[in-house]
């Protein structure tokens, strides 16, 4: 039972830290001499960055991801917290619902944020408020992380649904 434990732990931890990772770095989309996420896109000739602001043409877009990602990364974070206080209160037998409810709501936001920018990408990287040109790239390791933080994140809710407190 300790083992099974430490591996959900484990698995839970890890599940955070790719949410964390594909939030903050910058890399959803990379090119030769560019980076760019949903908060700013760098110059890697130059070693400068610049902010995605309101003056892009998606920036609504890019919003909803940039808040769908953060949601789902908080959700995550509190159903780690609320699992810790589920072992400690619950009752023998009975099952980590809530846990699974915040964990299943953070797979939904992850979800939610990956899609939007897989369908809305073009539009995006066509803007012409960009310094150099950004069309001509490919996903980076941080919108792939977020595909797998997503699939981590719906394995570890429906874990939690099933699993039931044992002594």
């Amino acid at each position: 039972m300790l083992i099974l434990l430490a591996f959900i732990i484990v698995f839970h931890i890890t599940s955070a830290a790719l949410l964390f990772i594909s939030t903050i770095d910058n890399a959803w989309w990379v090119g030769d001499n560019f980076s760019t996420d949903v908060w700013s896109m760098c110059d890697t000739n130059t070693s400068t960055c610049m902010a995605i602001t309101d003056q892009f043409t998606e920036y609504q877009s890019v919003q909803a991801v940039q808040a769908t990602m953060i949601l789902s990364t908080i959700f995550c974070c509190v159903a780690f917290l609320v699992f810790i206080l589920q072992l400690f209160r619950l009752k023998q037998g009975e099952r980590f619902v809530l846990t699974s409810v915040i964990q299943l709501l953070s797979c939904l936001c992850v979800m939610i944020a990956a899609s939007i920018y897989t369908d809305r990408h073009e539009e995006l990287h066509k803007s012409n408020e960009y310094r150099i040109e950004v069309s001509k790239g490919q996903y980076g390791y941080s919108f792939v992380l977020a595909w797998i933080a997503f699939a981590f994140t719906l394995i570890s809710g429906v874990m939690y649904l099933v699993l039931r407190k044992r002594k």
